[in-house]
């Protein structure tokens, strides 16, 4: 029987059993929506890439990303992870390489280097941040995390709703005590997270200044609100949303600004994600997100 290749990695860690993991199934082509959400959630992974022929000839790759119960137009994770198994599967020249992914959102631009610490892959946002009116106050969005209002915010940071394609609540948290303690509530969360976005939760992106490594910016967690509700390791599409508040509330000096971003401690899986920011005018002009993966399995998914 012939099966189709599936390759697994941690993604945004150098360290095998940490950092976020994805199932990337290669050749994907005769595989229908329906099928590749049932084997989505046969891996039941945060998320599963599959990889299909671009349609634009000169581009890399086309990718569609499923969670669980969903497929989603855009997620950080994957495209690291993906455009890092692509690269390793062709022969190492010494150079850096850069393509473009098809995903839903549309074309996303990668960028591979091959480092003595690995292969570490950095895309392109394609969508800058955009806020989005918060109709709820901050200490109703904190007690539905477990923290009392004094807990929330800390400088001149305060909770958002940014989206760089997929939308996040941003709460800021005043120290690592706290953020350790938070807890999502889904019951209180529903009051009034789906009224935020039209419809669906939107997910709980908390951030503290503290940090556990002296080079890290931020601290933070992620939780997905819903019916699966869990907690996530290390999160791309909510730290592309994170740009849109770091660049309004930290007033980011003209150029490229780089910040590291910890995330999964509190799971035990620890990641590292890397934002560039690049400010020309007083705006935002481009922004990137980075990181490391490494290989921890591979098989055939017989479909």
């Amino acid at each position: 029987m012939q099966g189709r290749k599936y390759l697994v990695y941690d993604v945004f860690t150098q360290v095998r059993l940490a950092g976020n993991p994805l199932a990337v199934v290669l050749d994907s082509q005769g595989l229908d929506t329906a099928a590749m959400q049932r084997i989505a959630r046969e891996f039941n992974l945060s998320e599963t890439v599959f990889v299909t022929p671009s349609q634009n000839p000169k581009h890399k790759a086309r990718l569609r990303i499923f969670a669980p119960d969903h497929e989603m137009p855009f997620a950080g994770h994957p495209t690291v992870g993906t455009a890092i198994a692509l690269a390793e599967l062709q022969p190492e020249d010494g150079t850096d390489r850069i393509f473009v992914l098809e995903e839903n959102i549309g074309p996303v631009r990668c960028a591979i280097s091959r480092t003595d610490a690995g292969v570490f892959a950095e895309f392109d946002l394609p969508e800058l941040p955009r806020a989005a009116e918060l109709a709820v106050e901050p200490e109703v969005v904190g007690a539905a995390l477990g923290l009392g209002p004094h807990e929330i915010g800390f400088e001149n940071h305060r909770v958002g709703l940014w989206s760089a394609g997929v939308p996040y609540l941003t709460v800021p948290v005043s120290g690592l005590e706290a953020i350790g303690r938070a807890r999502l509530d889904n019951p209180a969360w529903a009051e009034f997270s789906p009224q935020l976005t039209g419809g669906k939760a939107a997910n709980a992106y908390l951030y503290t200044r503290d940090t556990v490594h002296h080079d890290s910016s931020f601290h933070a967690r992620m939780f997905v609100a819903g019916e699966l509700s869990y907690e996530d390791p290390a999160t791309g599409s909510a730290a592309a949303a994170l740009t849109g508040a770091i660049w309004r509330f930290d007033e980011l000096a003209e150029g490229p600004t780089r910040i590291w971003i910890e995330q999964g401690m509190e799971m035990g899986r620890p990641s590292r994600i890397r934002l560039e920011i690049d400010v020309d005018g007083g705006k935002m002009i481009t922004a990137r997100i980075g990181g490391h993966a490494v290989k921890v399995a591979e098989g055939l998914l017989f479909s």
